[in-house]
């Protein structure tokens, strides 16, 4: 399998809420991090392992929208070990009721059919507006 088709089928893992197949997919070793910034993790510091990572953010955001968040991704770009996506991210955050529509860019790196990082960058401050934090 291509990483471009290992990144696709962890999107699609994680459009349907199959987070069980999500986290097969990633390395034991995993590094996620969010843009600086971002109010899940503002300084930027990356989590290490798919507990961390569903911990930390995947049961918050599950918690924090109205069940709306969707990432949207649009482009798939093929840099051998490293995988670019740009998309979108909209949803609705429940505490404020504010509505996210945001452009992203994650950046995958991948290793013997694992993902084994990620970086998010998304315009942080509208993210900050939506949610709150400023």
């Amino acid at each position: 399998m291509s990483n471009v088709q290992l990144v696709r089928d962890a999107y699609d893992c994680f459009g349907r809420g199959d987070i069980p197949a999500l986290l097969g997919m990633m390395d034991p070793n995993m590094e996620w991090s969010e843009a600086e910034g971002n109010p899940y993790q503002p300084s930027g510091k990356a989590w290490k392992g798919p507990d961390a990572i569903v911990q930390n953010l995947f049961v918050k955001i599950g918690a924090d929208f109205d069940g709306t968040f969707v990432v949207h991704p649009k482009e798939f770009h093929d840099a051998g070990d490293t995988v670019v996506v740009e998309g979108r991210y909209t949803g609705t955050f429940k505490a404020t009721g504010k509505s996210l529509d945001a452009q992203v860019c994650h950046v995958f790196k991948a290793r013997d059919g694992k993902l084994t990082s990620f970086q998010q960058f998304v315009d942080t401050a509208q993210m900050q507006d939506v949610m709150g934090a400023r």
